[in-house]
């Protein structure tokens, strides 16, 4: 034992180089706590270890799984569906987009420019043509350049992003619906990040129209590692259709002969998958269920909060040019400057101010067109701008402190009032 303790306090000093993930103060990335009931149930169900790929690794875990996937489903609005956990968005995606290149072999997928980059990574690994189609000037698919798109033909899937992982903008899926009345293509709706905020109650109209229309996509992927209170990894694709089961089929000399009921690693192309993810998810669910007026939609729902008030203080001090109103609880803005070149600059020096003081940021490179800075000079095409996720419900209590500090920190970097 006395090496254990050795080594895990060995350990203990190495985890001290982080950042304060669980602290309010850090509204940089999309790091959410994972609830407690979540930790608990992973660690029990790390005692057995389960795998949850075949019936005989995990027999409870297994169905546990199968009974959150179904919650999720439920909350997109499928009775019958296809579904499994895996080790995140990626994953998830890759086999959405792998189902629907054997169902439309050799055809075009679309995704938009601010979808996420592994769309097109995923398109290249499975040897499908992948194509990008323009944003308008909230980051969000333009539902016309799509259209004219479409009408050149050769397009299988067009892949909706409910909730950029940059800007956390919507896509039109209601408009995209409706040009798939005309053009007859699948829909893959990437809700890896904003997936949950179907269950928000203070969204833009606009916004929970596009929310409501995931249940028409063929398929959809949620990651409950984001937004879930689940621990990495965890995400989730699942198919409107059962029967693209089929295209999975597989057979294993030694792995499904214990029961006739579904063995999970027969719907996934992952094998081994860890049964303590699917325990944990499904004890949340369990505690915080998927309801619109529920303990965890109303989280969702302060982290909106939050975002749109410090957007706000943004956009009415003089000092800062703004992205659009956030439509999930991503806001991005840019200090004014001379230049975009100059803008750039000085957002990378707030930055490093804020940190200073302990509000941890992001930094993100966006197309001009995404921000409000008509006035400035441009010399380049592109601008640094700063980027928070709220995500955190507390965060809907700290605006005021955080705005404190990032007021601070804009002065120690040189903005002047305007």
């Amino acid at each position: 034992m006395k090496a254990v303790d050795e080594v895990l306090k060995e350990v203990a000093e190495r985890l001290k180089d982080n950042y304060p993930y669980g602290d309010p103060l850090y509204a940089g990335q999309m790091l959410k706590p994972p609830h407690e009931v979540a930790r608990r149930a992973y660690e029990m169900a790390l005692k057995i270890n389960p795998n949850n790929h075949a019936l005989d690794g995990g027999r409870a875990s297994s169905a546990m799984e199968k009974e959150a996937v179904a919650e999720l489903a439920k909350m997109i609005g499928w009775d019958a569906h296809l579904g499994h956990l895996c080790s995140g968005g990626t994953m998830a995606n890759l086999e959405a987009l792998w189902i629907a290149g054997q169902l439309h072999p050799g055809k075009t997928v679309l995704a938009s420019t601010q979808a996420h980059y592994t769309h097109q990574r995923i398109a290249g690994v499975l040897g499908v043509p992948f194509e990008t189609v323009p944003c308008d000037r909230r980051g969000r698919l333009d539902a016309q350049a799509l259209d004219r798109r479409l009408a050149a033909g050769g397009v299988g899937t067009v892949v909706a992003t409910m909730g950029t992982t940059a800007t956390g903008a919507v896509d039109p899926l209601d408009a995209i619906v409706a040009l798939r009345e005309r053009y007859g293509f699948r829909i893959h709706a990437d809700a890896a990040y904003g997936g949950y905020f179907l269950l928000a109650a203070n969204l833009e109209a606009e916004t929970q129209r596009a929310f409501e229309r995931i249940s028409d996509a063929a398929s959809a992927v949620i990651d409950p590692h984001k937004h879930g209170l689940q621990p990495y990894g965890c995400g989730c694709v699942l198919f409107r259709d059962p029967s693209v089961g089929r295209l999975y089929h597989h057979d294993s000399p030694y792995t499904y002969f214990t029961s006739t009921q579904m063995h999970l690693g027969e719907i996934a192309l992952e094998c081994s998958r860890p049964g303590a993810a699917a325990v944990a998810l499904w004890a949340t669910h369990r505690l915080l269920p998927l309801v619109r007026d529920g303990e965890f939609a109303k989280g969702l729902g302060d982290g909106r909060a939050a975002a749109l008030d410090l957007h706000e203080r943004l956009r009415k001090d003089g000092r800062f040019v703004t992205g659009a109103a956030p439509e999930l609880d991503i806001l991005v803005w840019a200090p004014r400057a001379a230049r975009v070149s100059d803008a750039s600059n000085l957002s990378r020096r707030i930055f490093d101010e804020a940190a200073r003081r302990q509000l941890h940021l992001a930094l993100v490179s966006l197309p001009l067109h995404l921000i409000d800075a008509q006035e400035m000079p441009r010399d380049r095409e592109t601008i640094i701008c700063l980027r928070s996720v709220l995500m955190k419900p507390e965060h809907r209590e700290w605006t005021d402190r955080i705005w404190g500090i990032l007021d601070e920190a804009t002065k120690a970097a040189g903005v002047e009032p305007r």
